[in-house]
């Protein structure tokens, strides 16, 4: 038997998943899809100044704080990325997300490509993205319409800034059409296994090699 063990789990870096998508294309139902089935993955809890809405749950589905308490957070470098969207603020804590990475864990962002490209600056090596694009406007629209969740001044206004938003899929790493939610889930899963399997990430390998060296 290898000291190592011909089990051994090797030690690795969690890593830094983004999904971004123009509103509709499926992006919230494939994360929570990969938050159901992979119990390694956990999702970023942002930071926001706006107040919460009903059922929301500060810790949960973010941390409601004040504008005073955002600017320190900017000032001190402590955000991985933030943004101004209409009159609130909003944006990604460093350090619990690197405790997590340093920990083996991984971490889901929902993030805009302006967030990603934040990220991107500051922790080229962790990030994998992942933009989701729908198979065709017409039916983005339809998805759209089909929540009932917006009026159609409202959806007007998120099809004319789905455009824009699509125009940045060359900025990712990898493109994910949505035609069938389980097939995209299945493909967003095989590219968070193969990312994990990368050599940089298996902070354990020289162990282990060692170990099956001394065999």
């Amino acid at each position: 038997m290898s000291k190592a063990g011909a089990d051994a789990a090797i030690g690795r870096r969690g890593l830094m998943l983004v999904l971004s998508s123009p509103s509709g294309a499926g992006k919230t139902s494939i994360s929570r899809a990969l938050l159901e089935r992979d119990a390694n993955l956990r999702m970023s809890v942002s930071v926001t100044t706006r107040p919460p809405r009903p059922g929301e749950v500060d810790g949960r589905d973010y941390r409601f704080i004040s504008k005073p308490e955002f600017d320190c957070m900017v000032g001190a470098g402590d955000l991985l990325e933030h943004a101004r969207v209409f009159d609130h603020h909003y944006g990604t804590p460093r350090a619990p997300v690197e405790a997590a990475l340093a920990a083996g864990h991984d971490v889901l962002f929902d993030v805009d490509w302006q967030g990603t490209q934040q990220i991107a600056q500051c922790a080229p090596q962790d990030l994998v993205r992942v933009f989701i694009l729908p198979p065709s406007t017409t039916e983005l629209e339809r998805r759209l319409r089909t929540r009932a969740q917006d009026t159609d001044e409202v959806v007007r206004g998120r099809m004319s800034k789905a455009v824009s938003e699509m125009s940045h899929w060359p900025e990712y790493d990898y493109i994910v059409v949505n035609r069938i939610l389980e097939e995209s889930v299945t493909k967003v899963m095989a590219i968070l296994a193969a990312e994990r399997l990368r050599a940089y990430r298996q902070t354990g390998l020289p162990d282990f090699v060692n170990g099956l060296s001394g065999e």
